[in-house]
């Protein structure tokens, strides 16, 4: 695993940079760690020990969005972790039982169901809403990748833990907008038109970090948002037209 450290709070880990970059960030608050995602499986040990040799326990897990690749460590961390707070969407807690299905409000997106393979035992001790505060952290609803997807934003230092409202792997991308070299955000992605909005919600936050689930950490982001909001949206212009004259 792969441990990078940006400005005073952050700590990313890495899991298979070089082939499929799984990202959880430890976001350092007065009272500890909070994690957020927790990844795939095997890799708790190491998130554990990461926080330990920076200083501190994890204190609180929050989730950006229950896909697999995001929460598949969960159980693992709060069978080690008895005491932490668990925070995540009442959408993503029913995600997390097994419930793949879409409510009729959901329907639009193209899909008829959403990813499996992300059952866990472990229930929230807290639900999130948009607006509410998790140490530091405001969470920022941003539904498109996933109907569920939130975003956590630093008041401290501008730091926004956007989840996969974006990636950087393989290119800048808002969700939904295939980079050929890694694909697999934009094939996961529920409703591409709530996408671009979430990440025009998010740049209006004007992030001077901007910490994705896969790929590196941008600095100054806001030059590659704007052209990834851009190239979302001229995209989904060609769509429209393309069907118009259909």
């Amino acid at each position: 695993m792969r441990i990078t450290t940006h400005a005073n709070n952050l700590i990313q880990l890495t899991r298979w940079p070089l082939l499929f970059p799984v990202n959880t960030y430890l976001v350092r608050e007065d009272d500890g760690f909070t994690l957020i995602d927790t990844g795939v499986w095997g890799g708790a040990d190491t998130i554990l020990k990461t926080a330990r040799q920076h200083g501190g326990e994890i204190v609180r897990i929050a989730l950006t969005h229950a896909d697999s690749d995001h929460v598949l460590g969960l159980d693992a961390l709060c069978k080690a972790l008895p005491d932490a707070e668990v925070l995540m969407t009442a959408r993503s807690a029913r995600r997390l039982t097994g419930d793949r299905s879409l409510d009729p409000d959901e329907m639009h997106g193209g899909k008829t169901k959403l990813g499996g393979g992300n059952v866990q035992k472990t229930t929230p001790t807290r639900l999130l809403s948009d607006g509410d505060r998790v140490g530091s952290l405001e969470i920022v609803a941003s539904p498109g990748h996933a109907p569920d997807h939130i975003a956590f934003y630093d008041h401290r230092d501008g730091t926004l833990i956007a989840g996969d409202a974006f990636q950087t792997r393989g290119g800048m991308a808002v969700s939904g907008v295939v980079r050929p070299s890694f694909p697999f955000p934009a094939w996961s992605t529920w409703d591409c038109t709530l996408a671009l909005d979430s990440a025009r919600r998010l740049r209006a936050l004007n992030p001077a970090l901007l910490a994705v689930g896969h790929g590196d950490i941008l600095e100054q982001p806001l030059t590659a948002i704007d052209a990834a909001i851009e190239e979302a949206e001229r995209r989904g212009n060609e769509h429209a037209v393309k069907h118009a004259t259909h």
